[in-house]
């Protein structure tokens, strides 16, 4: 069976982000792609689960035409809490207006607390938007 990829996207993102790589980026906004296994395989560097993630979801990205991604990764922490390196990274860029849209495996990648990625899926989003109007950066779209 084919493994997809889960997006969800957010709107009224602004337009510049310096990222993981440290690449800075010209106007667009980019997709944050996030991975995350909780405990360790056994391998040196990354485990074999955020490279098949990674695999999936530059599948995904080659099949839909995104072009512009950058990599959050968490190896070995648990999706039961939301103090994660990776995850904090890709809130920061969220909020900063610098990413337009996650993509992930399978919400469970994003968080083991349903109702905490509910929180986040729904209302980051609607504050993100909020703090484009208090800005004026969704005038500027």
């Amino acid at each position: 069976m084919k493994q997809t990829a889960t997006q969800f996207q957010m709107f009224n993102a602004r337009n510049a982000i310096n990222t993981t790589s440290r690449r800075l980026l010209e106007t667009e906004s980019w997709a944050a792609f996030y991975c995350r296994l909780s405990q360790d395989d056994g391998l040196d560097g990354e485990s074999n689960s955020i490279q098949h993630q990674k695999q999936i979801l530059e599948r995904y990205a080659k099949e839909y035409g995104i072009t512009k991604y950058e990599f959050y990764v968490d190896d070995g922490i648990s999706g039961t809490t939301f103090n994660r390196p990776g995850f904090q990274e890709m809130l920061s860029d969220i909020e900063a207006g610098r990413i337009n849209m996650v993509v992930v495996k399978d919400m469970s990648r994003f968080g083991r607390d349903y109702l905490q990625v509910g929180m986040y899926t729904e209302t980051l989003w609607t504050r993100t938007q909020k703090a484009d109007r208090e800005t004026g950066a969704a005038d500027n779209k």
